[in-house]
């Protein structure tokens, strides 16, 4: 890695110090842009030390990235488009108000692996797991997105073909725990895959098989909530478990959650550190409801009824006040799963 330190004049006829504070506040979509200014602007923009020098001082900034679907669109003559559904990956920045589009992963041009999950680590989106959009077929891919270089570089595969699993990130470890085998076999099994270096590590099981679970990181523990056995079909458990990410030991929480709620993508952490589904706290977003933290605020969506429209709103976590996002049209899609990025 580049040292700070290593870099003098950053900007010719300024102090290295002034130089760093001013890249330093550059907003995130500009680094691509100046990474090409000269080798010294690239190494460093693109240097862990950087990425932290920022987060220490408090100029990086929280965006959500949602698997959403893709407008379908219309033909020649007006008429709607119809197919299999596709979907990328959103960007939504709450500061700004701006919404935009990841580029397409390069082996997936048509649109992403259905039901793929993604977490960040370390100001990068990870992309891992689904189905094939084409064959239907479980994978086991992983792509990482440098929001720097605005590119995705492949990483290695998943150690076990898994779909429907619980997904979460620390300190450059992502997580994924629970989830299906290729053949609906819900499992117990957890990894660890560490971004920087590109290896998986195994990790012990959890007490019980947990397919459809959700995955979050909560202070310094890794929570895996409900999911359901292979022989209970449906059949979402109450309990929880939760890693410690510091000791690699499992441990079980009952009641945790309400039994027979599907958790996917709707977990949210109340004030009393109890877990609640956001579908309960507003009718606006009783179906199909995604959530994802930003740090004060909360982005939310989800739909009124079945096949309603779409709303988008951020909450207060404080007061809990509710505020409706303007949303251009081509961003108004249903939103499969998301997850926040510190970038």
């Amino acid at each position: 890695m580049v040292s700070i330190e290593s870099l003098p004049e950053l900007i010719p006829g300024l102090p290295e110090e002034i130089g760093l504070e001013c890249l330093t506040r550059f907003h995130y979509s500009t680094h691509p842009i100046a990474a090409g200014a000269c080798r010294r602007w690239q190494e460093l923009l693109q240097s862990r030390e950087f990425y932290y020098h920022r987060k220490q001082t408090g100029y990086t900034q929280k965006a959500a990235c949602l698997v959403q679907l893709l407008n379908s669109g219309t033909d020649a003559d007006g008429y709607k488009l119809v197919g299999p559904p596709r979907y990328g990956i959103t960007v939504f920045d709450p500061a700004s108000g701006i919404w935009d589009r990841i580029d397409r992963v390069p082996k997936y041009r048509d649109g992403l692996p259905l039901f793929c999950q993604i977490t960040s680590s370390e100001g990068k989106l990870v992309l891992m797991g689904g189905w094939d959009p084409t064959s239907y077929d479980p994978v086991r891919d992983v792509f990482v997105y440098e929001f720097t270089t605005q590119r995705w570089r492949e990483g290695k595969q998943m150690p076990e073909t898994r779909s429907f699993f619980a997904t979460g990130a620390l300190d450059g470890r992502v997580i994924v725990a629970g989830g299906h085998d290729e053949n609906k076999n819900a499992l117990s099994t957890a990894w660890e895959y560490d971004v920087r270096r590109d290896e998986w590590t195994e990790l012990s099981r959890m007490s019980q098989e947990r397919d459809e679970c959700q995955g979050m990181v909560i202070g310094s523990e890794f929570w895996v909530v409900s999911g359901y056995k292979t022989d209970n079909q449906g059949g979402f458990e109450g309990s929880a478990e939760l890693l410690d990410l510091e000791t690699g030991e499992w441990s079980r929480v009952e009641e945790a959650w309400r039994a027979s709620q599907c958790p996917r993508s709707c977990v949210g952490v109340g004030k009393d550190k109890k877990l609640f589904c956001w579908a309960d706290r507003d009718s606006a977003i009783r179906v199909g409801a995604c959530a994802v933290p930003l740090g004060g605020w909360t982005f939310v969506s989800g739909s009124a009824y079945q096949g309603g429209p779409q709303g988008f709103f951020l909450v207060d976590e404080q007061s809990g006040k509710f505020t409706s996002i303007d949303v251009p049209v081509e961003f108004s899609g249903f939103v499969q799963s998301g997850c926040w990025v510190d970038i």
